[in-house]
């Protein structure tokens, strides 16, 4: 029984929020654990059943579907699932399916209310997971601006029946609008072609204004998506006209609200899952900015958008894992792939290059390094492939110095922590956001936490991270103004990731360094570090609200590039903003510069 519970207890340190826990609590509430195993097919509970407490997977995946059996989520190692039934009466709301052999923790509901009741970081967790879901899946609430199409395709009502049907075919659309000078005069749509005019036998010639649906019915851009659906089903419609003071603005159509509703992260990770090469992948993720777009339609916490396409890299990356195994064999000794960067942070947007490494068990022979080689060149190139570029600095598993024995990994931190040279500083500030992707976790836990333990204790090590943290500065100008980019591509544009997600993310890695805290997510560093007191509660809470306005902002210039057919990127034009989203930015900036400044004052950083 203790064997179980120290089992339980090791993998609870790797998750979220368990991991905020004290030692000893934490050792609690792993006794407090049930385990089942389920095999693949096995119900774990149906809507309108008891839940048995608060679930959480260990190994395997399980299905959640809605009571309609509309795919809800695809979840895997340390996903939690059935919060959403305890907070209503107990009873699901969901279906639970294991689609492969599991193993599933439930933490009976009691204590889950307990630590829910008092431990800020899990009440966080939970309320924000919990909105967050249900408003990601809410169709109806959506504006029509954020389902329309930008560009409708339109035609003047003296052109012809043909060209109306050349244009749908090389726009792949089903309908046209009819326009004179954006004008909207009527609608013609692929049944009208077949219904008027085929099987009325009129020829290619025939105007557009002989058949088409004159003064259609349409929506304005600030309708909403219940009032699509309202409208489609009581008129038996599958398109509406967007106009605004008689000009037609956009175009929904039935397909713009079915690929809406496909394009979830759950359903995206099912379709990686089910993909059996790289170039199967690419297919999939190339469908992540219009998620992007949606979870930021939807008003989704930046954090939570960030966590659901990083979910998307994890499960390629694990499947990559898989494919290599099956092509190369059983791995000779154990192994773990961990990523850095935002894929570590779980703070992926529209723009994600790759960086990742492999810890080798140290029981690994020169002649096992030709397997791990081509292990890694696997995975790398795949996620190359999928569209995870390669990191330009070669902070990737390919390169014999990040594929390497655990001790080797151990001989790496104690040298950049007893050495702090600039290379040693950037390096660490790198792998301090190392998180475990796929393989044995049990190789990087104890090394995290001794590295932690002796970074946090040797004052001159941290005085470098601090002063490397201050290198990127918010761009703060004079007069209440912005300082941006003087001359090229981008000149009169904010790099909204240089200068404004990262020093915060520098603050917060800074932050646990100083707290040994073991999370990686920044946000859940700053809340951590005001839990652990590391930071002042006012601090914190400015920080955290200065954090989320930049990544939100950032984010929606990046759903606003992909709505505009645009590839998404990380510079924002000041003048595109209102002057009250101007002014906030600006207090955002000074809320950061200020924190650095109590960085530096408080520890004497080096300059």
């Amino acid at each position: 029984m203790d064997t179980q519970i120290d089992t339980i207890l090791a993998f609870l340190e790797s998750v979220h929020p368990y991991d905020s826990l004290p030692r000893n609590e934490m050792a609690r509430v792993a006794a407090s654990f049930g385990r089942r195993e389920y095999l693949a097919g096995d119900r774990i509970y149906e809507v309108g059943e008891p839940l048995k407490g608060l679930y959480l997977i260990k190994r395997g995946a399980v299905e959640v579907t809605d009571r309609n059996g509309v795919l809800v989520s695809i979840l895997g190692p340390r996903n939690t699932f059935g919060e959403r039934g305890l907070m209503r009466d107990g009873l699901a709301v969901t279906n639970a399916i294991a689609v492969e052999p599991s193993v599933v923790l439930v933490l009976p509901e009691g204590d889950w209310r307990q630590l829910i009741a008092g431990v800020p970081a899990f009440e966080r967790f939970f309320q924000r997971g919990r909105s967050a879901e249900v408003r990601s899946s809410d169709l109806t609430t959506l504006k029509v601006t954020d389902l329309m199409a930008r560009s409708p395709v339109s035609l003047p009502p003296e052109a012809s029946v043909t060209e109306a049907a050349q244009l749908m075919r090389e726009k792949h659309v089903s309908s046209v609008a009819v326009t004179r000078e954006d004008t909207l005069l009527g609608l013609v749509t692929t049944r009208d072609l077949t219904e008027k005019v085929l099987a009325a036998e009129l020829p290619g010639s025939t105007a557009l204004g002989q058949v088409m649906t004159v003064d259609p019915l349409t929506l304005s851009p600030d309708a909403l998506g219940s009032d699509i659906l309202h409208m489609m089903l009581e008129r038996s419609i599958g398109h509406l006209p967007v106009v605004q003071d008689g000009k037609l603005k956009g175009m929904v159509t039935q397909t713009d609200l079915t690929r809406f509703q496909a394009v979830s992260s759950a359903q995206l990770v099912r379709d990686v899952v089910a993909c059996e090469t790289a170039e199967e992948m690419a297919e999939v993720t190339a469908r992540i900015p219009r998620l992007l777009q949606q979870l930021v339609a939807a008003h989704n916490a930046h954090e939570v958008v960030t966590r659901l396409i990083t979910d998307i890299a994890d499960t390629v990356t694990r499947r990559l894992l898989k494919l290599a195994e099956a092509q190369l064999g059983p791995a000779p000794v154990p192994y773990l792939w961990l990523a850095c960067g935002s894929q570590g942070r779980q703070e992926q947007t529209g723009v994600s290059d790759q960086d990742n490494c492999l810890i080798l068990d140290d029981s690994v022979t020169e002649g096992d390094r030709p397997y791990f080689k081509a292990l890694a060149k696997f995975v790398s190139d795949g996620l190359n492939t999928a569209g995870y570029v390669y990191c330009p600095g070669d902070m990737m598993a390919t390169a014999e110095r990040w594929c390497q024995p655990k001790a080797v990994w151990r001989q790496y931190f104690r040298g950049w922590i007893d050495t702090p040279s600039p290379e040693a500083q950037m390096l660490a500030s790198v792998m301090f956001d190392l998180r475990p992707i796929g393989g044995t976790t049990a190789l990087f836990r104890e090394l995290q936490e001794e590295t932690l333990a002796a970074a946090s204790k040797n004052s001159i090590f941290v005085a470098h991270m601090i002063s490397n943290s201050l290198k990127h500065h918010p761009p703060l100008g004079l007069l209440r103004g912005f300082a941006t980019i003087r001359s090229g591509e981008h000149k009169n544009h904010i790099d909204m990731k240089a200068n404004g997600v990262v020093p915060v993310t520098d603050i917060g890695r800074v932050y646990a360094l100083r707290g040994e805290l073991t999370e990686v997510n920044t946000r859940a560093r700053i809340e951590a570090a005001e839990d652990a007191g590391v930071v002042s509660v006012s601090g914190a809470r400015d920080l955290i609200e200065a954090y989320d306005l930049i990544a939100s902002l950032r984010l929606e210039s990046q759903a606003a590039l992909v709505k505009a057919g645009r590839k998404p990127d990380n510079f924002l034009a000041p003048s595109d903003l209102s002057d009250f989203e101007r002014s906030h930015l600006r207090d955002a900036f000074v809320v950061v510069r200020t924190m650095q400044s109590a960085l530096g004052q408080r520890t004497g950083a080096l300059g």
